[in-house]
């Protein structure tokens, strides 16, 4: 099939699988996050299926430009009890509190009455952050809107039948039986705020500390400047900006680093149901960009997605991973049927593979560089994301991707059902169910050192082990307990706990599972057909 046919074809399903499933009432929101794939693309996502308490927060053209969190409109699909939160209906940034906690303390802000709504109705109003506390009876200055925010998350995941140390087919909660500082995440933001003239500009800046770094470099931006189980990373640094063109709302433009637009769960701690992830939000959506996203919208109610950037964790130059551009296409739909339905249909196109040669280590592991061919060989990747709001307490949420590698010969995708039900202002239980096929077996793939995943991206020999082709299911269950007994005492703060209890089974035979491959045969054969296991983390968010 030539490049021409790929991407008709990839339009054609785009085009036909929205209003199907939108007729069926499927469920969703927008989302736009992600996660990697694995030698021919390390990617990496960030979103979350939220659930029912926001069902109706976000009006459809202003939820992106809600002050309280001034990322990329239609992303993920919020989690329970986000009523709380700004913008159900944002990907979570660690910009902003919303996003990146449940339960989050309401800030009632502080507008400056003769200055609202007057420039452009599709921008709210300057609004007070949490960092300062402008005198009464004094006019707001733009940086009175500053917002800071710190995530602290901990967390120990139970696997007493692994001989390999690890859980297979897992990025952050990769390591079995062990307690793990996985991030303190610290952001300082502005959401976007008129500046006059119809225009609007905000901006975020994000960085995060511990083991889930590993997993969420950006090549170019202070990789293996920390090489042990806890490292840095950059992973947010972006201007903002609301342009009242073309469009009756206008176009909202991010500009430099940001999390990709793809995937359910999010890298935020809290931007997620779940401590573990889904397969499909681990392995083949892009985590970190480094480009330019516009989303311009059509109606109240729909949007047009595009974006062009550099790479899937990479940035330029001898920091990329070959010569051209790659780039997303799509368009969202929010709040349909009264509140209660949103979703988003979006296509990543462009070569993902290093066009660098392939490197061999002393001990015989290899790079990912596959050498010129890298910069045409084409990655299509295409979701179609749906959150729909049964109630004000349920809420379900269906997540539909596929991957095709040119370079890895491979296809890849992955059906996810999450159900989100609000008990109690404290309590949300969370289910999630997958299916997800790996065809050739290269995409699921287990990075055993601390570096693996970044040297994988930079054209470096890497330590792993895979499967053989493989179906995988898992079932996860869990809830999310924000103690009022605690939180009553933290102010702005919120502390949440999430148990879950997961089981993952290969459903043809093979047996992935609890073991682990060498050099001379990095393919695991000899594992269990299932992995059973248990987790906990804690998050402490203000």
């Amino acid at each position: 099939m030539t490049c021409k046919n790929r991407v008709a074809l990839m339009c054609l399903i785009l085009g036909t699988m929205a209003p199907a499933l939108a007729h069926a009432r499927a469920a969703s929101s927008s989302a736009m996050d992600t996660k990697r794939k694995v030698p021919a693309n390390p990617n990496h996502p960030a979103l979350s299926p939220m659930g029912p308490g926001a069902a109706k927060k976000a009006t459809a053209h202003r939820s992106r430009k809600a002050p309280a969190n001034p990322n990329h409109p239609t992303l993920s699909p919020m989690a329970p009890n986000a009523g709380q939160r700004a913008t159900p209906a944002l990907t979570p940034a660690g910009a902003t509190a919303p996003a990146a906690t449940l339960n989050a303390p309401v800030v009632k802000p502080e507008i400056k009455q003769d200055y609202v709504q007057k420039q452009d109705p599709d921008i709210p109003a300057m609004q007070v952050g949490n960092l300062f506390t402008p005198r009464k009876g004094q006019p707001l200055s733009y940086w009175d809107g500053l917002v800071g925010h710190l995530t602290v998350e901990a967390g120990v995941s139970g696997n007493p039948w692994t001989k390999s140390g690890h859980n297979f087919a897992q990025f952050y909660v990769d390591r079995a039986n062990t307690t793990t500082l996985n991030q303190i995440m610290g952001s300082l933001s502005h959401p976007v705020s008129p500046v006059g003239g119809g225009y609007g500009i905000g901006f975020v800046f994000e960085a995060m500390y511990g083991s889930d770094a590993r997993f969420d470099p950006t090549i170019g931006m202070g990789e293996n400047a920390l090489t042990g189980m806890y490292q840095w990373a950059p992973t947010q640094a972006h201007i903002d900006a609301h342009l009242p063109w073309l469009f009756k709302h206008g176009i909202d433009v991010q500009v430099g680093q940001m999390y990709g637009l793809l995937g359910a769960e999010g890298t935020p701690a809290l931007a997620r149901p779940f401590y573990s992830f889904n397969y499909a939000s681990d392995y083949i959506v892009p985590f970190e960009t480094v480009g330019i996203v516009a989303t311009m919208h059509l109606t109240d109610h729909m949007d047009w997605i595009m974006g062009i950037d550099a790479g899937n964790s990479v940035t330029f130059g001898s920091s990329g991973n070959n010569s051209r551009p790659k780039g997303y296409f799509g368009f969202a739909w929010n709040n349909l049927l009264d509140g209660k339905l949103s979703m988003h249909a979006i296509g990543r196109f462009g070569p993902q593979g290093n066009n660098g040669l392939t490197r061999y280590s002393a001990d015989g592991w290899a790079s990912a560089g596959i050498g010129k061919p890298a910069n045409h060989l084409m990655q299509y990747n295409a979701e179609f994301l749906a959150t729909y709001h049964i109630n004000k307490k349920v809420s379900v949420t269906e997540d539909i991707i596929y991957l095709h590698d040119d370079a890895s010969r491979d296809d890849v995708y992955g059906f996810t059902s999450y159900l989100a039900w609000d008990i109690n202002p404290s309590l949300t239980f969370n289910a999630r169910g997958e299916i997800f096929r790996d065809n050739t077996g290269a995409v699921i793939t287990q990075y055993t050192g601390t570096t693996s995943y970044v040297h994988s991206l930079s054209n470096r020999p890497y330590a792993y082990f895979n499967a053989a082709p493989t179906t995988y299911g898992e079932m996860t269950v869990g809830a999310a307990y924000r103690p009022e007994f605690i939180n009553k005492h933290l102010g702005k703060g919120s502390f949440t706990l999430r148990p879950e209890v997961r089981l993952d089974k290969s459903l043809n035979g093979t047996r992935p599972f609890n073991r682990g491959g060498t050099v001379q045969d990095p393919v695991v054969n000899n594992g269990t057909n299932n992995m059973f296991w248990f987790n906990c983390d804690a998050t402490l968010s203000f």
